[in-house]
């Protein structure tokens, strides 16, 4: 039961302040200060979990899923830059 409570309060400050950061980043875009494009790579997380979800129909499948696609992503993207660093590419 306490568990239950736990990782639903932990998700409610998870959703909270990823809903935060997309608000102060839309206000940004709209003053200007940051570019859509920008601000835009933090929905990534949102659609690949909106497509897991839909894909696999079970919230806690689609979570993990979610998280080995980003971690994928972030292992790729490390290595991408890293070999254009090493080969000034």
């Amino acid at each position: 039961m306490v568990d239950t409570i736990a990782i639903g309060l932990g998700l409610g400050l998870i959703v909270i302040g990823a809903l935060t950061a997309i608000g102060y980043g839309l206000r940004n875009v709209s003053q200007g200060r940051a570019s859509l494009k920008k601000v835009s790579v933090m929905l990534v997380p949102f659609i690949i979990f909106g497509v897991s979800y839909a894909v696999m129909g079970g919230f806690d499948t689609a979570a993990m899923l979610t998280l080995v696609i980003m971690m994928s992503l972030m292992i790729l993207s490390i290595v991408i830059s890293s070999t254009k660093r090493t080969f000034n590419l």
